[in-house]
Protein backbone atom coordinates (compact mmCIF):
# COMPACT_ATOMS: atom_id res chain seq x y z
CA UNK A 1 0.00 0.00 0.00
CA UNK A 2 1.30 3.45 -0.91
CA UNK A 3 1.84 5.98 1.87
CA UNK A 4 -0.75 8.46 0.56
CA UNK A 5 -3.37 5.71 0.58
CA UNK A 6 -2.52 4.56 4.10
CA UNK A 7 -2.48 8.15 5.35
CA UNK A 8 -5.88 8.76 3.81
CA UNK A 9 -7.32 5.63 5.41
CA UNK A 10 -5.99 6.68 8.80
CA UNK A 11 -7.14 10.28 8.34
CA UNK A 12 -10.72 9.16 7.77
CA UNK A 13 -10.78 7.81 11.33
CA UNK A 14 -10.08 11.22 12.82
CA UNK A 15 -11.01 13.89 10.23
CA UNK A 16 -14.40 14.11 8.45
CA UNK A 17 -13.82 12.63 5.02
CA UNK A 18 -10.13 12.41 5.81
CA UNK A 19 -9.52 16.02 4.77
CA UNK A 20 -9.75 19.51 6.24
CA UNK A 21 -11.28 21.05 3.11
CA UNK A 22 -13.73 19.09 0.91
CA UNK A 23 -12.13 19.53 -2.51
CA UNK A 24 -8.93 17.85 -1.26
CA UNK A 25 -10.74 14.51 -0.94
CA UNK A 26 -10.72 13.86 -4.72
CA UNK A 27 -14.24 12.52 -4.16
CA UNK A 28 -15.56 13.44 -7.59
CA UNK A 29 -12.37 12.12 -9.20
CA UNK A 30 -12.65 8.68 -7.63
CA UNK A 31 -9.04 8.21 -6.55
CA UNK A 32 -7.02 8.61 -3.36
CA UNK A 33 -5.76 12.16 -2.75
CA UNK A 34 -2.04 12.73 -2.78
CA UNK A 35 -0.54 13.72 0.57
CA UNK A 36 2.09 16.40 -0.05
CA UNK A 37 5.32 16.52 1.93
CA UNK A 38 7.08 19.54 0.46
CA UNK A 39 7.14 22.06 -2.37
CA UNK A 40 9.83 23.96 -4.22
CA UNK A 41 9.46 26.42 -7.08
CA UNK A 42 6.70 25.01 -9.32
CA UNK A 43 6.88 21.44 -8.02
CA UNK A 44 5.12 19.47 -5.31
CA UNK A 45 6.49 16.24 -3.83
CA UNK A 46 4.13 13.70 -2.28
CA UNK A 47 4.56 11.19 0.53
CA UNK A 48 5.44 8.47 -1.99
CA UNK A 49 8.24 10.49 -3.56
CA UNK A 50 6.37 11.54 -6.72
CA UNK A 51 6.99 14.95 -8.27
CA UNK A 52 4.23 17.12 -9.77
CA UNK A 53 4.30 20.32 -11.80
CA UNK A 54 1.85 22.43 -9.81
CA UNK A 55 -0.99 24.48 -11.31
CA UNK A 56 -2.87 25.04 -8.05
CA UNK A 57 -0.27 27.17 -6.27
CA UNK A 58 -2.09 26.64 -2.95
CA UNK A 59 -5.20 27.97 -4.73
CA UNK A 60 -3.47 31.12 -5.89
CA UNK A 61 -1.17 32.72 -3.31
CA UNK A 62 2.09 31.15 -4.52
CA UNK A 63 2.34 33.66 -7.35
CA UNK A 64 6.14 33.76 -6.96
CA UNK A 65 6.40 29.98 -6.66
CA UNK A 66 6.69 27.71 -3.65
CA UNK A 67 9.24 28.36 -0.92
CA UNK A 68 10.39 31.63 -2.48
CA UNK A 69 13.73 32.60 -0.94
CA UNK A 70 12.89 36.11 0.35
CA UNK A 71 9.55 35.02 1.77
CA UNK A 72 11.08 32.00 3.49
CA UNK A 73 13.85 34.08 5.06
CA UNK A 74 11.35 36.65 6.31
CA UNK A 75 9.22 33.95 7.93
CA UNK A 76 12.18 32.26 9.60
CA UNK A 77 13.43 35.59 10.93
CA UNK A 78 9.99 36.51 12.29
CA UNK A 79 9.64 33.13 14.02
CA UNK A 80 12.76 33.83 16.07
CA UNK A 81 10.99 36.78 17.71
CA UNK A 82 7.81 34.89 18.60
CA UNK A 83 4.89 33.22 16.85
CA UNK A 84 2.02 35.29 18.26
CA UNK A 85 1.65 38.18 20.68
CA UNK A 86 -2.04 39.03 20.71
CA UNK A 87 -0.91 42.65 20.58
CA UNK A 88 -0.24 45.36 18.01
CA UNK A 89 3.00 45.11 16.01
CA UNK A 90 4.89 47.30 13.57
CA UNK A 91 4.48 44.70 10.83
CA UNK A 92 0.71 45.27 10.85
CA UNK A 93 1.28 48.94 10.10
CA UNK A 94 3.76 48.15 7.34
CA UNK A 95 1.34 45.67 5.77
CA UNK A 96 -1.64 48.03 5.94
CA UNK A 97 0.36 50.86 4.39
CA UNK A 98 1.65 48.55 1.66
CA UNK A 99 -1.85 47.41 0.70
CA UNK A 100 -3.20 50.97 0.58
CA UNK A 101 -0.27 52.04 -1.59
CA UNK A 102 -0.78 49.18 -4.04
CA UNK A 103 -4.58 49.17 -4.29
CA UNK A 104 -6.01 52.61 -5.13
CA UNK A 105 -9.52 51.63 -3.96
CA UNK A 106 -8.33 50.85 -0.42
CA UNK A 107 -7.84 53.77 1.97
CA UNK A 108 -8.00 51.74 5.20
CA UNK A 109 -7.68 48.01 5.82
CA UNK A 110 -8.36 45.55 8.66
CA UNK A 111 -6.45 42.26 8.87
CA UNK A 112 -8.31 39.01 9.57
CA UNK A 113 -7.42 35.32 9.29
CA UNK A 114 -9.12 34.03 6.15
CA UNK A 115 -11.05 35.05 3.06
CA UNK A 116 -14.25 33.73 4.65
CA UNK A 117 -13.74 35.99 7.65
CA UNK A 118 -12.94 38.95 5.41
CA UNK A 119 -16.19 38.55 3.46
CA UNK A 120 -18.27 38.00 6.59
CA UNK A 121 -16.84 41.18 8.10
CA UNK A 122 -17.20 43.28 4.94
CA UNK A 123 -20.87 42.35 4.67
CA UNK A 124 -21.46 43.31 8.30
CA UNK A 125 -19.79 46.67 7.67
CA UNK A 126 -21.90 47.23 4.55
CA UNK A 127 -25.08 46.61 6.49
CA UNK A 128 -23.92 48.82 9.34
CA UNK A 129 -22.98 51.64 6.99
CA UNK A 130 -26.11 51.59 4.81
CA UNK A 131 -28.52 50.53 7.58
CA UNK A 132 -30.01 48.05 5.11
CA UNK A 133 -30.32 44.25 5.22
CA UNK A 134 -30.32 42.77 1.72
CA UNK A 135 -27.13 41.43 0.11
CA UNK A 136 -26.94 40.43 -3.55
CA UNK A 137 -24.49 37.73 -4.65
CA UNK A 138 -24.18 35.82 -7.91
CA UNK A 139 -24.92 32.14 -8.50
CA UNK A 140 -21.71 30.15 -8.75
CA UNK A 141 -19.61 32.77 -6.98
CA UNK A 142 -18.09 31.48 -3.75
CA UNK A 143 -17.50 33.90 -0.89
CA UNK A 144 -16.43 31.57 1.87
CA UNK A 145 -18.50 29.34 4.12
CA UNK A 146 -20.24 31.87 6.39
CA UNK A 147 -23.94 31.04 6.60
CA UNK A 148 -25.37 33.94 4.64
CA UNK A 149 -23.07 33.27 1.67
CA UNK A 150 -23.86 29.58 1.19
CA UNK A 151 -26.58 30.30 -1.33
CA UNK A 152 -25.94 29.01 -4.86
CA UNK A 153 -22.25 28.92 -4.01
CA UNK A 154 -19.60 27.62 -6.38
CA UNK A 155 -16.31 25.81 -5.81
CA UNK A 156 -16.41 22.77 -3.52
CA UNK A 157 -20.15 23.12 -2.92
CA UNK A 158 -20.73 23.07 -6.65
CA UNK A 159 -18.54 20.01 -7.08
CA UNK A 160 -20.48 18.11 -4.42
CA UNK A 161 -23.77 18.92 -6.09
CA UNK A 162 -25.05 20.82 -3.05
CA UNK A 163 -26.51 24.23 -3.88
CA UNK A 164 -26.56 25.11 -0.16
CA UNK A 165 -25.46 23.47 3.11
CA UNK A 166 -27.16 21.58 5.90
CA UNK A 167 -27.05 23.57 9.12
CA UNK A 168 -27.73 26.87 7.37
CA UNK A 169 -31.17 28.10 8.42
CA UNK A 170 -33.61 30.06 6.29
CA UNK A 171 -33.22 32.91 8.73
CA UNK A 172 -29.52 33.18 7.89
CA UNK A 173 -30.13 33.39 4.16
CA UNK A 174 -33.43 35.25 3.93
CA UNK A 175 -31.63 38.53 3.26
CA UNK A 176 -29.30 37.04 0.62
CA UNK A 177 -30.45 37.38 -2.98
CA UNK A 178 -28.85 35.25 -5.69
CA UNK A 179 -28.52 36.82 -9.15
CA UNK A 180 -27.09 35.68 -12.49
CA UNK A 181 -23.44 36.56 -13.08
CA UNK A 182 -22.86 38.67 -16.21
CA UNK A 183 -26.58 39.56 -16.54
CA UNK A 184 -26.66 43.32 -16.04
CA UNK A 185 -30.23 43.80 -17.27
CA UNK A 186 -31.51 41.46 -14.56
CA UNK A 187 -29.61 43.49 -11.99
CA UNK A 188 -31.20 46.68 -13.26
CA UNK A 189 -34.64 45.11 -12.78
CA UNK A 190 -33.70 43.85 -9.32
CA UNK A 191 -32.55 47.25 -8.12
CA UNK A 192 -35.62 48.94 -9.56
CA UNK A 193 -37.92 46.50 -7.75
CA UNK A 194 -36.17 46.72 -4.39
CA UNK A 195 -35.40 50.44 -4.40
CA UNK A 196 -33.55 51.18 -1.12
CA UNK A 197 -33.41 47.68 0.41
CA UNK A 198 -30.04 46.47 -0.95
CA UNK A 199 -27.11 47.10 1.37
CA UNK A 200 -24.47 45.70 -0.98
CA UNK A 201 -23.68 43.71 -4.05
CA UNK A 202 -20.77 41.29 -3.60
CA UNK A 203 -19.08 39.88 -6.68
CA UNK A 204 -15.96 38.04 -7.74
CA UNK A 205 -14.78 40.51 -10.42
CA UNK A 206 -13.56 37.42 -12.25
CA UNK A 207 -15.67 34.45 -11.19
CA UNK A 208 -13.13 31.78 -10.30
CA UNK A 209 -15.13 29.27 -8.29
CA UNK A 210 -17.23 27.91 -11.13
CA UNK A 211 -14.13 27.52 -13.22
CA UNK A 212 -12.89 30.83 -14.58
CA UNK A 213 -15.55 33.16 -15.98
CA UNK A 214 -14.41 36.68 -16.87
CA UNK A 215 -16.90 39.55 -16.66
CA UNK A 216 -18.56 40.64 -19.88
CA UNK A 217 -17.58 44.13 -21.06
CA UNK A 218 -19.61 46.67 -19.10
CA UNK A 219 -20.80 44.24 -16.40
CA UNK A 220 -18.62 45.50 -13.55
CA UNK A 221 -19.01 49.09 -14.69
CA UNK A 222 -22.78 48.61 -14.72
CA UNK A 223 -22.76 47.22 -11.19
CA UNK A 224 -20.79 50.26 -10.05
CA UNK A 225 -23.32 52.61 -11.62
CA UNK A 226 -26.30 50.78 -10.13
CA UNK A 227 -24.81 50.72 -6.63
CA UNK A 228 -24.03 54.43 -6.82
CA UNK A 229 -27.50 55.24 -8.14
CA UNK A 230 -29.34 53.31 -5.41
CA UNK A 231 -27.01 54.04 -2.49
CA UNK A 232 -25.74 50.47 -2.15
CA UNK A 233 -22.13 49.40 -1.63
CA UNK A 234 -20.18 47.42 -4.21
CA UNK A 235 -17.91 44.76 -2.72
CA UNK A 236 -15.22 43.07 -4.79
CA UNK A 237 -14.28 39.65 -3.45
CA UNK A 238 -10.63 39.57 -4.51
CA UNK A 239 -9.57 36.54 -2.51
CA UNK A 240 -8.45 35.10 -5.86
CA UNK A 241 -7.92 38.14 -8.10
CA UNK A 242 -6.26 40.37 -5.51
CA UNK A 243 -2.58 40.95 -6.38
CA UNK A 244 -2.99 38.24 -9.05
CA UNK A 245 -4.16 40.15 -12.14
CA UNK A 246 -1.90 43.05 -11.25
CA UNK A 247 -0.39 44.89 -8.30
CA UNK A 248 -3.65 46.79 -7.80
CA UNK A 249 -5.86 43.74 -8.23
CA UNK A 250 -9.01 43.53 -10.29
CA UNK A 251 -10.23 46.97 -9.27
CA UNK A 252 -7.20 48.53 -10.95
CA UNK A 253 -7.16 46.01 -13.81
CA UNK A 254 -10.76 46.77 -14.82
CA UNK A 255 -10.63 50.40 -13.69
CA UNK A 256 -13.74 49.98 -11.55
CA UNK A 257 -13.62 51.27 -7.97
CA UNK A 258 -15.61 49.24 -5.42
CA UNK A 259 -16.50 50.52 -1.97
CA UNK A 260 -14.99 47.51 -0.19
CA UNK A 261 -12.54 44.77 -1.19
CA UNK A 262 -11.80 41.44 0.47
CA UNK A 263 -8.45 39.68 0.21
CA UNK A 264 -7.20 36.23 1.11
CA UNK A 265 -4.06 34.16 1.52
CA UNK A 266 -2.02 35.84 -1.22
CA UNK A 267 -1.36 38.75 1.18
CA UNK A 268 0.32 36.24 3.47
CA UNK A 269 2.19 34.40 0.70
CA UNK A 270 0.09 31.33 1.54
CA UNK A 271 -0.08 31.80 5.30
CA UNK A 272 -3.60 31.71 6.85
CA UNK A 273 -4.56 35.36 6.52
CA UNK A 274 -7.14 37.68 4.99
CA UNK A 275 -8.15 41.33 4.99
CA UNK A 276 -10.94 43.69 4.05
CA UNK A 277 -10.62 47.34 3.21
CA UNK A 278 -12.02 50.24 1.28
CA UNK A 279 -13.11 53.83 1.63
CA UNK A 280 -12.07 55.53 4.86
CA UNK A 281 -15.55 56.70 5.83
CA UNK A 282 -16.86 53.14 5.51
CA UNK A 283 -13.96 51.45 7.30
CA UNK A 284 -14.26 53.88 10.19
CA UNK A 285 -17.53 52.12 10.99
CA UNK A 286 -15.40 49.27 12.40
CA UNK A 287 -14.70 48.97 16.14
CA UNK A 288 -13.05 50.46 18.09
CA UNK A 289 -13.71 53.61 16.04
CA UNK A 290 -17.24 52.74 14.98
CA UNK A 291 -20.24 50.64 15.97
CA UNK A 292 -19.61 47.57 13.76
CA UNK A 293 -17.90 44.95 15.90
CA UNK A 294 -15.23 42.63 14.52
CA UNK A 295 -12.23 41.18 16.33
CA UNK A 296 -9.63 38.41 16.12
CA UNK A 297 -6.90 37.32 18.53
CA UNK A 298 -4.63 36.13 15.71
CA UNK A 299 -5.47 38.89 13.22
CA UNK A 300 -2.27 40.52 11.98
CA UNK A 301 -0.19 37.56 13.13
CA UNK A 302 3.48 38.68 13.01
CA UNK A 303 4.72 35.63 11.07
CA UNK A 304 1.95 35.92 8.46
CA UNK A 305 2.61 39.65 8.17
CA UNK A 306 6.33 39.01 7.58
CA UNK A 307 5.54 36.56 4.78
CA UNK A 308 3.02 38.90 3.18
CA UNK A 309 5.23 41.98 3.39
CA UNK A 310 8.04 40.10 1.65
CA UNK A 311 5.81 38.90 -1.18
CA UNK A 312 3.85 42.11 -1.75
CA UNK A 313 7.04 44.18 -1.69
CA UNK A 314 8.50 42.06 -4.47
CA UNK A 315 5.31 42.41 -6.51
CA UNK A 316 5.19 46.17 -5.92
CA UNK A 317 8.82 46.76 -6.83
CA UNK A 318 8.81 44.48 -9.87
CA UNK A 319 5.75 45.23 -12.03
CA UNK A 320 7.45 43.34 -14.85
CA UNK A 321 6.41 40.15 -13.04
CA UNK A 322 2.80 40.82 -14.02
CA UNK A 323 3.70 41.74 -17.59
CA UNK A 324 5.55 38.46 -18.01
CA UNK A 325 2.98 36.38 -16.12
CA UNK A 326 -0.03 37.71 -18.02
CA UNK A 327 1.78 37.35 -21.34
CA UNK A 328 2.63 33.77 -20.44
CA UNK A 329 -1.00 33.14 -19.53
CA UNK A 330 -2.19 34.48 -22.89
CA UNK A 331 0.27 32.20 -24.69
CA UNK A 332 -0.38 29.07 -22.60
CA UNK A 333 -4.19 29.19 -22.51
CA UNK A 334 -4.25 30.36 -26.13
CA UNK A 335 -2.15 27.35 -27.09
CA UNK A 336 -4.43 25.05 -25.11
CA UNK A 337 -7.43 26.47 -26.95
CA UNK A 338 -5.75 25.84 -30.32
CA UNK A 339 -5.13 22.23 -29.35
CA UNK A 340 -8.78 21.80 -28.44
CA UNK A 341 -9.84 23.24 -31.79
CA UNK A 342 -7.36 21.15 -33.76
CA UNK A 343 -8.45 17.96 -32.00
CA UNK A 344 -12.10 18.81 -32.61
CA UNK A 345 -13.12 18.11 -29.02
CA UNK A 346 -16.03 19.84 -27.30
CA UNK A 347 -14.18 21.95 -24.76
CA UNK A 348 -14.04 25.61 -23.82
CA UNK A 349 -10.94 27.43 -22.58
CA UNK A 350 -11.64 30.51 -20.47
CA UNK A 351 -8.81 32.64 -19.16
CA UNK A 352 -7.72 36.06 -18.02
CA UNK A 353 -4.07 36.73 -17.29
CA UNK A 354 -2.57 33.82 -15.36
CA UNK A 355 -6.00 32.39 -14.39
CA UNK A 356 -7.57 29.79 -16.64
CA UNK A 357 -9.93 26.84 -16.88
CA UNK A 358 -10.69 24.04 -19.34
CA UNK A 359 -14.42 23.22 -19.43
CA UNK A 360 -15.60 19.95 -20.98
CA UNK A 361 -18.70 21.38 -22.62
CA UNK A 362 -19.74 22.52 -26.09
CA UNK A 363 -21.38 25.65 -24.69
CA UNK A 364 -19.55 28.95 -24.08
CA UNK A 365 -19.27 29.39 -20.30
CA UNK A 366 -20.44 32.81 -19.14
CA UNK A 367 -22.32 32.05 -15.92
CA UNK A 368 -23.32 29.35 -13.41
CA UNK A 369 -25.87 27.61 -15.62
CA UNK A 370 -23.52 27.30 -18.59
CA UNK A 371 -20.71 26.10 -16.32
CA UNK A 372 -22.99 23.33 -15.05
CA UNK A 373 -23.29 21.90 -18.57
CA UNK A 374 -19.71 20.61 -18.20
CA UNK A 375 -19.04 16.88 -18.29
CA UNK A 376 -17.50 16.36 -14.86
CA UNK A 377 -16.81 12.67 -15.51
CA UNK A 378 -14.74 13.60 -18.54
CA UNK A 379 -12.85 16.20 -16.53
CA UNK A 380 -12.12 13.53 -13.91
CA UNK A 381 -10.65 11.33 -16.62
CA UNK A 382 -8.53 14.22 -17.90
CA UNK A 383 -7.39 15.05 -14.37
CA UNK A 384 -6.28 11.47 -13.71
CA UNK A 385 -4.37 11.32 -16.98
CA UNK A 386 -2.49 14.54 -16.21
CA UNK A 387 -1.82 13.53 -12.59
CA UNK A 388 -0.41 10.18 -13.69
CA UNK A 389 1.95 12.12 -15.93
CA UNK A 390 3.13 14.44 -13.15
CA UNK A 391 0.82 17.45 -13.58
CA UNK A 392 -1.12 18.71 -10.56
CA UNK A 393 -4.41 20.33 -11.61
CA UNK A 394 -7.40 21.23 -9.47
CA UNK A 395 -9.38 18.05 -8.60
CA UNK A 396 -12.59 19.70 -9.76
CA UNK A 397 -13.99 20.94 -13.05
CA UNK A 398 -15.09 24.10 -11.28
CA UNK A 399 -11.76 25.42 -10.04
CA UNK A 400 -9.12 27.64 -11.61
CA UNK A 401 -5.64 26.89 -12.89
CA UNK A 402 -2.96 29.25 -11.60
CA UNK A 403 0.35 30.06 -13.24
CA UNK A 404 3.21 31.43 -11.17
CA UNK A 405 6.19 33.59 -12.03
CA UNK A 406 8.33 30.47 -11.56
CA UNK A 407 6.71 28.48 -14.38
CA UNK A 408 9.01 28.21 -17.38
CA UNK A 409 7.94 28.00 -21.01
CA UNK A 410 9.60 24.63 -21.53
CA UNK A 411 7.64 23.20 -18.61
CA UNK A 412 4.38 24.56 -19.99
CA UNK A 413 5.20 23.17 -23.43
CA UNK A 414 5.45 19.67 -21.91
CA UNK A 415 2.03 20.15 -20.33
CA UNK A 416 0.60 21.20 -23.69
CA UNK A 417 2.06 18.06 -25.26
CA UNK A 418 0.39 15.91 -22.61
CA UNK A 419 -2.91 17.70 -23.11
CA UNK A 420 -2.64 17.19 -26.87
CA UNK A 421 -2.05 13.47 -26.37
CA UNK A 422 -5.11 13.30 -24.16
CA UNK A 423 -7.32 15.22 -26.60
CA UNK A 424 -6.29 12.88 -29.41
CA UNK A 425 -7.27 9.81 -27.37
CA UNK A 426 -10.47 11.56 -26.24
CA UNK A 427 -11.39 12.24 -29.85
CA UNK A 428 -10.91 8.57 -30.83
CA UNK A 429 -12.98 7.41 -27.88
Amino acid sequence: MEKSESLFQEAQNYIPGGVNSPVRAFGNIGITPRFIERAEGVYLYDADGRKYLDFICSWGPMILGHNQKDVLESVMDACKWGLSFGAATEREVVMAKLITEMVPAVEMVRMVNSGTEAVMSAIRVARGYTKRKKIVKFSGCYHGHSDSMLVSAGSGVMTSGMPDSAGVTKGCTKDTISAVYNDLSAMEELFASMEEEIAAVIVEPVAANMGVVPPKPGFLEGLRELCTKYGSLLIFDEVITGFRLGAGGASEYFKVTPDLITFGKIIGAGMPVGAYGGKREIMEMVAPVGAVYQAGTLSGNPVAMAAGIAQLTILKEHPEIYTKLNRMGDWFYGSLKKQVEQAGVTCQVNHIGSLGCLFFTEHPVTDYESAKTSNTAQYADYFKYMLEHGVNLAPSQFEAMFLSASHKKEELEKVLELASEYFQSYQKA
